[in-house]
């Protein structure tokens, strides 16, 4: 009878590694489309943020959710408005970066408040938490790795390092620095799995 639930452990963990395994390849191949397809990535980002903002307002119309809670979800997505204003380019500093960020934490604390104290069953309570908090945020965070391939422009949010150098050298003697999400995993693919040699003769 142990050697069952023993196997039922060792069954548990392989399971969890398909399932790291699984998100990683689709991260992967998520952040290699958004490199690819940036003008699309900010139109279907803006229509998640729209589409958020229409759950709110039925939300407001049909559930007994508490007006904060609905009232801080818009304001969010508003900020989220704003920050794709400037897409691909993300201002870390900018005041609406930071206030989207604040919001999203706010409306994390008023739903685990409110969901905490009133039933709903879990799948509302992950409905909510999915569409309403996390699956703009999760696309913003997929699309990190967008300005990485796109071309340099003068009115980059980065001043040029000196007055004689042009756009392009400045674009290029930058380009080895980057730090999206396709690079992360361009890394860990580099520096964990095999690499095959070319033979050459």
């Amino acid at each position: 009878m142990w050697f069952l639930y023993f196997l039922s452990w060792v069954a548990t963990v392989v399971q969890l590694c398909f399932v790291v395994l699984a998100v990683a390849a689709g991260l992967y191949y998520l952040a290699d489309i958004v490199e690819e397809y940036t003008v699309m990535t900010g139109k279907i980002i803006r229509f998640l943020i729209l589409v958020t903002l229409c759950i709110y307002v039925c939300l407001f119309l049909f559930e007994d959710l508490p007006l904060s809670l609905i009232l801080c979800g818009a304001a969010n997505q508003i900020g989220h408005l704003f920050i794709l204003r400037t897409f691909p380019f993300f201002i870390l500093t900018s005041a609406p970066f930071i206030v989207t960020v604040a919001l999203l934490v706010i409306n994390h604390y008023l739903a685990f408040n409110y969901f905490g104290s009133v039933y709903y069953h879990f799948s509302e309570v992950l409905a909510y938490f999915t569409l309403c908090l996390w699956i703009v945020p999760f696309a913003f965070f997929i699309s990190l790795s967008a300005n990485e391939n796109i071309l340099p422009t003068v009115s980059e949010s980065k001043p040029l390092l000196t007055e004689d150098s042009d756009v392009v050298t400045n674009y290029f003697s930058h380009r080895s620095k980057r730090y999206g999400l396709l690079s992360f995993f361009n890394y860990a693919k580099e520096s964990i799995l095999p690499q095959r040699m070319k033979k050459t003769f």
